[in-house]
């Protein structure tokens, strides 16, 4: 049995850890607002771009660009997927990764058994889960130079244009993006959406049939147009993953915070039952002593 000693120093220690959980939960909740409120201004300029494309597309214009062609034959496909570079986030970077064996497992259902696949994990702990499939001979594990999962600007820009460049060079014919949407500080959930070629919903084109007059000319404005679309495609891509990290860490610390108070409660209760166990046997040794008196 513990003594009285013992058991303080462990309710000393529960109580410091309730505490650092208490204030992670906070910073990360701070993170995922600052997050969330990038991720609400981003969506519309998204939104907004996408729905020029798809006019321009549905229109009488001769518009063109090869990055809104499909490749012949689909042979290799670059999926970017998003994680986190930090831990203490629960499973959120174990069922990304699971999304990931789904989205391979479908994709070779689409394609063929034979298509290969160029993983680039954005992130330490995606980097280091997606090792474990590195040793599949129709798989390459490419990890991306000066960006993280904590990247935006300009770093994000850089990696947008050179998934271009690698597309237009017919490295690879196809690109995606997996990553955690956020849907609220409760609720997320794994995707995976086509970033190359360009495939701009066509629920986005205010009627098609309507007669456009384009300034500058279609063809100038579309080509000025699709590197805006894909940089906002991704960075709102790395917005949501920020977003969704951090609420699944508030998630996780929470958790944490509450089995600390748990068993901050049950060893409460250990230590004042050990003493007042302590104070029973001293009352009984006083009261046999004064009785043998």
């Amino acid at each position: 049995m513990a003594t009285l000693r013992e058991l303080k120093g462990r309710i000393g220690s529960v109580a410091s850890s309730e505490k650092i959980t208490g204030a992670m939960k906070m910073i990360s909740s701070a993170k995922m607002h600052k997050a969330e409120g990038i991720l609400r201004r981003l969506s519309p300029f998204r939104d907004c771009v996408s729905t020029i494309i798809t006019s321009l597309l549905h229109s009488d214009a001769d518009v063109s660009s090869p990055l809104t062609e499909d490749h012949a034959e689909v042979k290799r496909v670059a999926i970017v997927v998003l994680g986190s570079d930090d831990g203490l986030c629960g499973a959120y970077n174990v069922n990304i990764f699971k999304a990931l064996l789904d989205n391979l497992a479908a994709i070779r259902s689409t394609y063929g058994e034979d298509v290969y696949f160029d993983i680039i994990p954005v992130g330490k702990k995606m980097a280091n889960a997606v090792n474990r499939i590195s040793s599949d001979s129709h798989v390459t594990v490419t990890l991306p130079e000066g960006i993280d999962s904590k990247s935006d600007g300009d770093a994000v820009k850089a990696f947008a244009q050179s998934l271009q460049e690698r597309f237009l060079a017919g490295d690879i014919d196809k690109v995606q993006i997996e990553y955690m949407s956020f849907i609220s500080a409760g609720k997320q959930h794994a995707v995976a959406e086509d970033f190359l070629p360009i495939h701009p919903a066509a629920g986005d084109a205010d009627g098609s049939d309507k007669p456009y007059i384009f300034e500058p000319d279609a063809a100038t404005l579309f080509r000025t147009v699709i590197p805006m679309f894909l940089l906002s495609q991704m960075q709102e891509a790395f917005a949501q993953n920020r977003a969704s990290e951090q609420a699944a860490r508030v998630m996780a610390m929470q958790s944490a915070n509450d089995n600390a108070q748990k068993l901050l409660e049950q060893l409460q209760l250990e230590y004042n039952k050990l003493r007042q166990q302590g104070i029973t046997t001293e009352l009984l040794d006083i009261v046999g002593g004064q009785r043998r008196d």
